[in-house]
């Protein structure tokens, strides 16, 4: 279980966050996930979660999956009530449930409900969004030309988008994500490493109050090229790049050999880890944290989590699913948003917090 500290004083200062859900691909565990990790009342006391998709489509899901959940339709986002499940009526038809199957209109829904929340999101209406995973195939159309979720957050958010995969004790980022294994090495250069590396270092400082980050990057080839044995990459590109990052006063450090990194525990010496490529880095963070990691994206303007899984249709329907990630990825888009704002006072002010203190004696 990650650590997250969302005190009573905090919400009472605050006001309730306002979580957005997409609702992901209707085929598959997106709805059932969501409305399990709320069928605990508890959970409303930390948020006001917000659906975009349908009351009748959420009436099929709970029917269909045999939950004990009320939700409350609304028009629009800002209508949201506190202590309630909403759901923003953004269709009024009925989708066929083929739970299990990749169709076309299940992708076509998943994108609806993903631009309505997004929406929503860039226009303020909810503070955070938490994204059900969607079919990376049947998603394709004439208007959503996009590989998932975080290329096209980047293009409709600001900022400079990096896939974060997080859990307590462990964070890795990708220098390259949804990029061809024969690609990696070419696309991997200075620019792009001291791009990655500064939008890591402004989230562990601004996202998880990390005061000076620790972060390791990964070699490029087996061994970390073995001082140019096994490829240049790792001797003509990491190191220099890396040199002139702690030049300019930067803890970061490698390049490691990926092979043993996270098997010897190396990684809890750093509180993030850069790997070059998607499956260098997802394969052992799923591995040591499946069912409790969350994906975020680092980066941009507004907080957007994930859970680590997809669609999951050989258990679509069933009752089956386990919901412990998306309630993960629930806790951390709650956590984030609260220490970016934080973040931003305390910099703006760096005396506020010690003032406040004061306040209370």
């Amino acid at each position: 279980m990650q650590k997250y500290y969302i005190t009573i004083d905090w919400m009472e200062e605050k006001g309730k966050i306002r979580l957005g859900i997409s609702v992901g691909d209707l085929n598959g565990i997106g709805c059932e996930v969501a409305l399990k990790t709320f069928e605990d009342s508890r959970m409303l006391d930390f948020c006001t979660p917000v659906l975009f998709a349908s009351s009748k489509s959420m009436a099929a899901q709970k029917n269909a999956l045999g939950l004990n959940v009320t939700y409350h339709g609304i028009q629009k986002a800002t209508e949201a009530v506190d202590g309630k499940i909403n759901v923003v009526n953004i269709w009024k038809e009925v989708p066929e449930l083929e739970f299990g199957k990749s169709t076309k209109e299940g992708g076509a829904y998943a994108i609806r409900s993903l631009k309505a929340a997004v929406k929503a999101l860039r226009d303020n209406e909810i503070d955070v969004l938490v994204t059900a995973p969607i079919n990376k195939n049947n998603i394709q159309a004439e208007d959503f030309k996009f590989p998932g979720h975080t290329d096209y957050l980047a293009k409709e958010l600001e900022g400079e988008s990096l896939m974060f995969m997080i859990t307590d004790g462990l964070k890795v980022g990708l220098l390259t994500d949804h990029v061809a294994v024969k690609d990696v090495a070419q696309a991997i250069t200075p620019q792009l490493i001291r791009k990655k590396v500064r939008t890591v270092m402004n989230s562990l400082k601004a996202d998880f109050a990390i005061r000076k980050p620790k972060i390791a990057i990964l070699g490029i080839n087996p061994h970390s090229g073995d001082n140019g044995l096994i490829g240049k990459e790792d001797e003509e590109v990491l190191k220099p790049t890396i040199k002139l990052l702690n030049d300019e006063g930067n803890l970061v450090f490698g390049p490691y050999s990926a092979d043993s990194f996270f098997g010897s525990g190396s990684y809890t010496d750093f509180d993030a880890v850069l790997a070059a490529y998607h499956d260098q880095g997802l394969i052992p963070f799923k591995t040591l944290s499946f069912g409790k990691g969350v994906n975020f994206t680092a980066g941009l303007n507004k907080v957007r989590t994930s859970p680590d899984h997809g669609t999951a249709y050989e258990i679509a329907g069933q009752g089956k699913a386990d919901h412990s990630s998306f309630k993960e990825a629930v806790f951390a888009a709650i956590n984030i948003f609260r220490n970016r704002q934080e973040y931003e006072e305390l910099t703006a002010n760096p005396l506020r917090k010690y003032k406040k203190k004061a306040e209370r004696f």
